[in-house]
């Protein structure tokens, strides 16, 4: 099991918007809009690393209003 946080970047006035479509996508745990250099966090969680890379680039980045993604893997050190 892999989970991740991606942090994302939306056009100004869609992060709300966003944070709604991503939650209903499968994989996704938890998406809230937030302040700062991003406005939307999500947590997703995949069954490796190839189906996390899937969620992000064919079901995340294709929802209407995202400017930019960055995925952060969860390590346990």
């Amino acid at each position: 099991m892999v989970q991740a946080y991606i942090l994302i970047q939306t056009e100004v006035g869609k992060a709300a918007e966003v944070a709604r479509t991503i939650s209903e996508i499968t994989g996704v745990t938890l998406a809230e809009d937030v302040t700062g250099p991003y406005d939307v966090i999500v947590r997703a969680t995949a069954n490796n690393v190839d189906e996390l890379g899937k969620l992000v680039v064919a079901q995340i980045q294709s929802v209407e209003g995202i400017t930019r993604t960055l995925t952060c893997p969860i390590v346990h050190i």
